[in-house]
Parts: C-alpha cells; sequence; structure tokens
C-alpha cells in the first residue's frame, strides 16, 4: 500500500508541477488559453488528488507535520506556493508581478521537492 500511495502522490506531484509551469508559460505568452474551462478545472482535480495522496501517505507511515520539522517546511512552503501561484495566474496586477510571484512560486517548488528527497528542512 506505501508504495501505491508514494508513486501516486509523485506523480500527482509531477502532474500539478507541469500544469503549473504550463499555466505559467500561458499567462506570459497567450493568456487567453487560462480561460478555458478544462484548464480552470484540471489543476482542482490534480491538487485534490495529490492532497488526499499525501494525507494517506502521512497516515500510513505515521508522520505527521508540527511533529516531523521536514513535512512542517513542505506545508509551510506549500502554502507559499499557492499564494505566489494566484498572484502569478489571477491576483497580479502587472505582467511584471505575475512574473515575479511565477518565478518565486517555481523557487518553493523546488525547495518542496529538495525537502521531500532528503527529509530535513535546510538545504
Amino acid at each position: 500500500m506505501y508504495m501505491l500511495l508514494k508513486h501516486s502522490h509523485i506523480s500527482f506531484a509531477a502532474l500539478s508541477i507541469l500544469f503549473f509551469t504550463l499555466r505559467g508559460y500561458w499567462m506570459l505568452s497567450t493568456p487567453e488559453m487560462l480561460k478555458r474551462r478544462w484548464v480552470r478545472i484540471a489543476p482542482h482535480v490534480i491538487d485534490t488528488l495529490l492532497l488526499v495522496s499525501a494525507i494517506a501517505l502521512t497516515i500510513t507511515v505515521n508522520q505527521y507535520p508540527l511533529t516531523h520539522s521536514w513535512l512542517t517546511a513542505k506545508l509551510i512552503a506549500l502554502v507559499a506556493y499557492i499564494v505566489l501561484g494566484t498572484i502569478a495566474l489571477k491576483r497580479g496586477k502587472t505582467r511584471k508581478t505575475r512574473t515575479l510571484a511565477f518565478v518565486l512560486a517555481l523557487a518553493c517548488v523546488a525547495y518542496i521537492v529538495w525537502v521531500a528527497l532528503h527529509h530535513t528542512p535546510l538545504p
């Protein structure tokens, strides 16, 4: 069961990152693509499955945020990623603001992946 959850979580994380990157590219090049119905719905489906797999994985291995520092770091970085992602794709007033938020969101993703691989909050 653990391996199924782990691989599901990794797969949904990769899909989420790839789709966020694609939407960031569209935000910079062809913003009208972001208005398509499937583009608005797909991230919610993918991210819900990612969250469900993450919760199931933490329960399965008995490791929880606020108990394990590396999971706490991932959770904090995830919140930063979500805030920066919404600024990049929806709430940013200028192209410069959106671009900066997009780059910072990708930096959060890189940090989350690093922490997940090394199980330590400090590089």
